[in-house]
């Protein structure tokens, strides 16, 4: 080089200084393999003969080629809203809930407007049974006397909900707890099936004005699903149904339900059969043909409803996968299943 000899031979420069290595194309990015250059196999230095692979990637380096990629979908949902619905494994494992609330402070930090949504179905049989008191279903819906309604607002407005809150704060974000029944943001209404069901509640209105200050102010509202009617009595209502309403009231471009299962299937006893993406009208048809069932259209009827008023996309994710809602969010390759409107 200019005339002065390099006493290291160029293969241990390469070697010592890991962002240095041969590229004859300077344009090619730094993890293009190098081609080899241009001269014979017998005129060249034995050191040119055999071409230089390029440095591995460092942890450093591998971790900031991931973050450039996601830049396309931070900048289009930079400022949206999306509700999350949290439950199932991703709740009941320590792990699990510390992937999907790092997640949401993640998703808080590049500009996006998270809101999670919670029940609590397992803190309840938990504390009921602590109580001696019998937890009872049917049709896969809790009974809930008036005891019972005691129990759930307790555990899922005193509980689990400060809980999620302190979990949130911690992990570096500002994040506010609240029931449907503050701020009157939810109103209930009992469920059609109350003669059977007790205090089971539908939200029969939104009103998200006490909301909209705090995602203004880049807080995270942490939504328990308990509500009162009218007349206050409270009411305990499925997390899912409060998601999806929540997210019609406020214009979200993303409504996620983190659940157990990996997603809608075309066919329910083959896991690899997953549905990436549909519309309303081709899930409509899935749950006509039978493809879709049991607890799965609750979920399904969530999203078509939300869809109909306004969101843009709705996802059921699957929760046991570690960081399921980044996938979902900032790839491509997603989570679950989207539905369309």
């Amino acid at each position: 080089m200019f005339g002065v000899a390099l006493k290291t031979p160029v293969t241990n420069l390469c070697s010592s200084f890991p962002f240095f290595s041969i590229n004859p194309n300077p344009i090619l990015p730094y993890r293009s393999a190098p081609k080899p250059l241009s001269i014979s196999a017998a005129t060249a230095p034995p050191h040119l003969q055999t071409p230089i692979p390029a440095a591995p990637l460092t942890p450093a380096q591998f971790r900031v080629d991931i973050l450039s990629e996601s830049l396309p979908f931070i900048q289009k949902f930079r400022g949206k809203t999306i509700v999350v619905k949290y439950g199932g494994a991703a709740m009941k494992s320590p792990s699990l809930q510390a992937s999907v609330i790092n997640d949401l402070v993640l998703l808080s930090c590049v500009g996006l407007r998270p809101i999670l949504v919670h029940g609590g179905g397992p803190e309840i049989n938990h504390w009921l049974s602590r109580l001696n008191i019998q937890a009872v279903f049917r049709d896969g819906l809790r009974v809930t006397d008036a005891e019972t309604m005691e129990i759930v607002s307790m555990v899922l407005v005193g509980k689990v909900n400060k809980t999620l809150v302190s979990l949130i704060n911690k992990a570096g974000a500002t994040a506010v707890g609240l029931s449907g029944m503050d701020g009157r943001l939810l109103t209930a209404r009992p469920s059609p099936k109350a003669a059977d069901l007790g205090f089971v509640g539908e939200v029969a209105r939104v009103d998200p004005t006490i909301l909209r200050p705090l995602i203004d102010n880049n807080h995270i509202p942490v939504i328990t699903s308990v509500a009162a009617d009218e007349l206050g009595q409270p009411y305990n209502i499925n997390a899912d149904t409060v998601a999806g309403e929540l997210a019609a009231a406020l214009g979200a471009e993303k409504l996620i339900l983190l659940t157990d299962v990996a997603g809608i299937l075309e066919d329910k006893d083959d896991p690899k059969s997953l549905v990436k993406e549909i519309d309303i009208k081709g899930v409509k048809k899935m749950v006509e043909d039978g493809k879709v069932g049991g607890g799965m259209i609750p979920k399904v009827n969530c999203c078509v409803r939300s869809l109909a008023q306004g969101v843009i996309t709705a996802s059921i994710i699957d929760g046991r996968v570690p960081h399921s809602l980044l996938l979902e969010v900032l790839t491509d390759e997603g989570a679950g299943t989207m539905i369309t409107g």
